[in-house]
């Protein structure tokens, strides 16, 4: 079977988590840099990137990379390039991307060259005087940055963020994918009982049960990849199968959601559900957590003053925190945070802690486990 080239970018931080989940599903030839995980494999290794990778934000087919400082040396790099392989004669080509440190700035522009050369190419290959572009839409990605040119084929469509279960979210949502790195440097498995003692939407502790029950994160969405002629449609059915049949059933896990505000926990309920996972919330303020008498592991992204509060009542909350979750006794900490005075305030310094970006903005993973 053919070998494609691929392209999966991630949250700052997560770039090892992501090329571990990349070795799972068969990607070989990984190679990692800031933001983004490149690897190798079939078609059947595309399928299962979509449906399994938990921490990629979508999944790229390279189509080309090259070097290209004017905008000849752009057009004619895509010009060369086989694209007849991925796009069918009717296939629409939209393209979308960005320019960084590059001689060729202009994103507009650079758009219009690709969609040219593009054209140009594909009328070729099908001897054709216009490309009528009333099929598929294969939404094309490009970067450039250095003067480096990555065309990419999106077989993600929608964001791989996007599950299927957050249809609805509190104020400050915490995006699935990171959610899913955090429980996975938690390292949650499925005997394990975890809590958000500030759930908000649930998204920590859905993305919590679907790794421990070993449930495919695409498993209840589809792709844009389903419709490109070059995938056959026998390997989403063969993948989809497979990733159902791997679900743990009859597990010891547990989650526990709490919340000051109701409409959170109702919301946690709602979209619990939504994902076929089971969660148990409870109204409850921060003030009035008590610690049950098994081990177990609070993982939870607190408000902080960027967010939605003041710098000095996201504090008082970090102290509160502090009074009711210490001593550690047996319980794992995994607090996520932008503020860089977490530790005085929460009054005990985290065995480890990590940089990840919570969209731009930067935050730290506080991990108390000893």
């Amino acid at each position: 079977m053919t070998k494609y080239r691929y392209m999966a970018p991630c949250h700052f931080g997560l770039e090892k988590t992501l090329s571990f989940e990349v070795k799972k599903i068969g990607g070989e030839d990984i190679t990692v840099s800031d933001g983004r995980v490149m690897f190798s494999g079939d078609a059947s290794v595309c399928v299962k990137a979509n449906l399994c990778l938990s921490t990629a934000e979508r999944v790229g087919i390279v189509l080309g990379q090259f070097r290209a400082k004017t905008f000849d040396e752009l057009f004619e790099g895509i010009r060369k390039l086989p694209l007849s392989d991925y796009f069918g004669r009717y296939d629409a080509f939209p393209n979308t991307g960005h320019s960084l440190n590059s001689v060729l700035k202009s994103v507009p522009a650079c758009q219009k060259i690709i969609k040219k050369a593009m054209a140009v190419n594909l009328c070729k290959a099908y001897g054709l005087n216009m490309m009528p572009e009333s099929g598929a839409v294969c939404q094309v990605r490009f970067s450039i940055m250095k003067d480096e040119v990555l065309l990419t084929l999106d077989s993600s469509g929608t964001g791989l963020h996007k599950r299927g279960y957050r249809r609805d979210s509190n104020a400050a949502p915490i995006k699935e994918t990171l959610a899913a790195g955090i429980i996975d440097i938690a390292r949650v498995r499925e005997n394990d009982i975890i809590c958000d003692p500030f759930c908000g939407s649930g998204t920590l502790l859905i993305e919590a049960a679907l790794k421990a029950l070993n449930i495919a994160p695409g498993l209840r969405r589809s792709f844009a990849a389903e419709k490109f002629g070059f995938i056959p449609e026998k390997l989403w059915q063969t993948a989809r199968a497979e990733a159902a049949e791997q679900i743990k059933r009859g597990t010891e896990f547990k989650a526990f959601g709490y919340d000051v505000d109701g409409a959170c926990v109702e919301l946690t309920a709602a979209n619990a559900k939504k994902a076929g996972v089971k969660i148990t919330c409870e109204r409850r303020d921060i003030k009035d957590f008590a610690t049950p008498a098994q081990p177990l592991k609070i993982i939870t992204n607190p408000p902080y003053g960027e967010r939605m509060l003041e710098v000095s009542q996201a504090r008082d909350i970090y102290r509160t925190m502090g009074e009711r979750l210490l001593p550690l006794d047996g319980k794992q900490l995994y607090i996520i945070t932008p503020d860089e005075e977490f530790e005085d305030t929460f009054g005990q310094k985290a065995d480890k802690n990590r940089k990840l970006y919570n969209g731009m903005m930067l935050c730290r993973l506080y991990s108390y486990y000893k």
